[in-house]
């Protein structure tokens, strides 16, 4: 597999945020623990030995004892699922919602860029052990979100009517989707292995955490991940200590409403990903996800009749752990408590969120994880390539904007140069004199002479467009070949890896897809990775 690399900025694609952090701008210091290379891993591992209690590991493999027990680890995962009781190992950490099928593309490049760091770790720190960690979504309650996957231009969807946390959800109605997939994939080696471990997760299993587990365990057990669902009584008895904080003192909102306020007035104008709540958990209980709100020293879960006092509340909290579920303020902290986690990894808009949560951190005595930017990709086969060379077309084109791409690739067919930029700075310099010759004898010309310039500039722009247009036409089987092409590799004008399924890779490459993105992708190299299978 032939790999090509392009800066995150180059792309087009990425907030400036992003762009800033991955070149460790100077502005960007306060909200982040350490940068992620391996000096300052060595860092970090020191700080999070010291600040996780032992007690913590032995309840977190109790937990995920009880949470394997339906499933079968490989080898390598049964012993890093033992190893975590040990003082010297640690996690590298990655989450994703429950996503029917694994939903887009980078649910994989996500998973493979934290067992491939965990690798890199080992290498570099052969007397700790790193364990890659998938911590399951389980209580995320946007069912819309997660119940369909796209596949060869077509949504399959899991039509449903859902409420609470979706990890509880029963498989019940994934039939339906399962002959839609099977229509879609028809028969061969490739789809018919595919189709066995739909069946497998999603037929066979009653939950959709249940299912979930199934799916990633069959994909990356081998690699020894271990996943985490953090819907779990024991798991959260851990972080009740924090839950307390949030709810009763306001710490997290207080900590975080003051990082809103001050990456507000950066200059760079970066943008808010998410905004805290005066209460950052819900109540979960049954088929309710609702929101705890604070009126008047009572405790009410929103949308429904329940409430509480303070101290009933607190003793909920205490008889119940499980009852209360961390929003995506409060799930990082919760994570860290009980993961001996050194870096998170995530996508752009996550990594933009953790920034806002350093001084909540703080405030709560846990280690600020490392922030890694997970892989990107975009993947070309042969075929497509081949398409590419016929065009004379390069990968990084493929980036443009559509009509930005059409119309510079126009310009270098064309046997006409549609280019006016020297007649339109031929003009301005013309205009330069008459302004001139205007400020010498009547100035009140001046602003005639300036509609004028407007006037002739807009003439030119126009011209040039309607000249390009039919050169689009006389062009015409070209620009739909490019276009077709551009939409096939970022359909509806997006990424690749965030619309399309692992399915269509799956059918081309069958059960090398996993160990050849494994071989390809490094996650410390903070680029943009283009795929050539």
């Amino acid at each position: 597999m032939d790999i090509d690399r392009i800066p995150f900025e180059q792309t087009g694609y990425f907030p400036q945020l992003i762009c800033d952090y991955i070149d460790q701008k100077e502005v960007l210091g306060p909200y982040y623990n350490r940068f992620f290379d391996l000096q300052g891993f060595k860092g970090q591992i020191e700080e999070k030995a010291s600040h996780f209690p032992n007690h913590h590991r032995e309840v977190l493999y109790d937990a995920l004892q009880r949470q394997y027990r339906g499933t079968t680890p490989s080898k390598t995962t049964a012993d890093n699922l033992k190893q975590l009781k040990e003082p010297i190992t640690f996690t590298i950490t990655t989450g994703h919602q429950l996503n029917l099928f694994t939903g887009p593309l980078y649910f994989l490049y996500k998973i493979v860029s934290t067992i491939n760091l965990a690798k890199t770790l080992k290498k570099a720190y052969p007397k700790y052990h790193f364990v890659p960690v998938y911590w399951m979504a389980t209580e995320d309650h946007d069912f819309e979100e997660i119940n369909h996957f796209n596949l060869k231009g077509k949504k399959l969807q899991w039509n449903k009517k859902a409420e609470g946390a979706v990890g509880r959800l029963s498989t019940d109605g994934l039939q339906e989707v399962f002959a839609a997939l099977s229509q879609e994939v028809g028969s061969g080696r490739h789809a018919d292995a595919l189709k066995a471990l739909f069946k497998a997760a999603y037929l066979e299993h009653g939950t959709l955490a249940e299912a979930t587990r199934y799916l990633a365990n069959a994909l990356f057990g081998e690699y020894g991940l271990v996943i985490v669902d953090g819907d779990d009584a024991e798991l959260k008895r851990l972080a009740v200590p924090y839950a307390e904080k949030d709810i009763f003192e306001r710490l997290a909102f207080d900590k975080v409403s003051a990082t809103v306020a001050q990456i507000r007035e950066l200059p760079s104008k970066y943008g808010i990903q998410v905004n805290p709540r005066e209460i950052n958990h819900f109540y979960l209980k049954g088929d309710i996800r609702e929101r705890l709100v604070e009126k008047e020293g009572r405790y009410h879960v929103n949308e429904t009749d329940i409430s509480f006092t303070e101290e009933a509340l607190r003793a909920e909290l205490e008889k119940h752990p499980e009852r209360f579920s961390p929003n995506v303020i409060a799930r990082p902290l919760y994570q860290e408590a009980i993961l001996p986690n050194l870096c998170y990894v995530g996508g752009g808009g996550e990594i933009a969120y953790w920034l806002e949560l350093k001084s909540m951190f703080h405030a709560m005595e846990v280690p600020f994880p490392i922030l890694l930017l997970r892989n990107s990709v975009l993947a070309i086969s042969e075929k497509q390539a081949k398409k590419l060379g016929r065009m004379n077309l390069t990968v990084r084109d493929l980036f443009l904007e559509q009509n930005s791409f059409i119309n510079k690739k126009i310009r270098e067919i064309s046997n006409i140069d549609i280019d006016f930029s020297p007649q339109k700075k031929y003009l301005e310099e013309q205009f330069e004199q008459l302004h001139k010759l205007s400020e010498e004898t009547d100035p009140s010309f001046l602003g005639a002479v300036r509609a004028q310039e407007t006037k002739q500039k807009k003439g030119l722009d126009r011209l040039e467009k309607r000249l390009l247009k039919a050169q689009k036409r006389k062009l015409k089987d070209h620009v739909v070949r490019m276009t077709e092409l551009q939409n096939a590799l970022f359909p509806n004008g997006s990424l690749q890896e965030r619309s399309q399924n692992f399915s269509e890779l799956y059918l081309e490459l069958g059960p090398d897809l996993v160990p050849t993105l494994l071989g390809a992708l490094d996650p410390l190299q903070l680029e943009f990775s283009v795929l050539r299978y």
